[in-house]
């Protein structure tokens, strides 16, 4: 999932340096993400991973990492196995 993660912060995140040169924790808003920029990472995760976001998870800290990306994936997928 990292990677595919890392492959679409590289097409629509608008990043100032390659997602591969990221730890998992670190701030994608200091690498360069920006809110307009969020909405594309959000409209490429629905689609590659096949999940919604709910509006509960449309905040800064969501997309503030691959770490928190990764969990809120996990997290709608597990909501959506829980349904």
């Amino acid at each position: 999932m990292e990677d595919q993660l890392r492959t679409i912060l590289d097409d629509a995140g608008g990043l100032l340096k390659p997602a591969a040169s990221l730890s998992p924790r670190d701030d994608l808003f200091a690498a360069g993400l920006t809110s307009f920029k969020t909405v594309g990472v959000m409209l490429a995760i629905e689609e590659e991973f096949d999940v919604v976001f709910p509006d509960q998870l449309l905040t800064r800290a969501t997309f503030s990492s691959i770490a928190a990306l990764t969990a809120a994936i996990e997290s709608i997928r597990g909501d959506a196995d829980a349904a």
